[in-house]
């Protein structure tokens, strides 16, 4: 290599492991739980970008099959944070840290020109689960559940307090197929349990 060859290699080389680092210093920081969800004061902050986060699905009770009665008459999206759907399709199992969204949405029209159904209408609450030690050292699993609705469904508020276990936990325990999680009525986690890359579909032609 000539002098002036040196002299561009000493030039770029601090400058690609400076993109390096920066690249490492970002992936990393996305990685870490906290940048997901934030707690101050025992409140929890509102999460942001959670749309772009991983969809799990969207199970949906509506009051025509429940004697006009159902608990939860709202489509219900749901999306798990990217670090927590990595650990899942690894080991099968929800990490220190997991924080999933449910986005409430309002049963809306209930005709398309497919024909008759449950279409999703306008956005009326925000709710997250989390699963963590440290935030919930005494809790079942570890899980604690919140709510950003206001009462009248019209906004979010900025922070939310986790409701009493027992107001949630005794359901999940009872009737959740993992870790205090409904996973039955979510095929992307059912179908991506511990199943590495196949968990992000399209590797396999088989439904069953």
């Amino acid at each position: 290599m000539d002098v002036k060859n040196i002299a561009n290699a000493n030039t770029y080389i601090p400058l690609i492991l400076a993109s390096v680092i920066g690249m490492s210093g970002f992936v990393s920081t996305a990685a870490i739980a906290k940048d997901y969800f934030t707690v101050k004061d025992g409140e929890l902050q509102r999460p942001t970008g959670y749309r772009e986060w991983v969809y799990v699905g969207t199970p949906v009770t509506p009051n025509d099959m429940n004697n006009g009665k159902a608990a939860f008459p709202e489509h219900h999206n749901v999306y798990i944070d990217p670090e927590s759907w990595a650990v899942w399709k690894d080991k099968g199992e929800f990490r220190d840290g997991t924080i999933i969204i449910k986005e409430l949405v309002s049963v809306g029209s209930k005709a398309a020109v497919s024909g008759n159904g449950y279409f999703q209408g306008d956005y009326i609450g925000l709710e997250a689960t989390i699963k963590s030690k440290s935030l919930n050292p005494n809790e079942p699993g570890n899980w604690s559940y919140y709510s950003f609705s206001t009462p009248d469904h019209t906004a979010l508020t900025e922070t939310a307090r986790a409701f009493p276990a027992a107001a949630c936990n005794a359901c999940h325990q009872a009737a959740a197929a993992d870790d205090f999680v409904f996973t039955q009525y979510y095929p992307v986690l059912r179908a991506g349990k511990a199943k590495g890359e196949a968990a992000t579909g399209g590797h396999s032609s088989s439904l069953k």
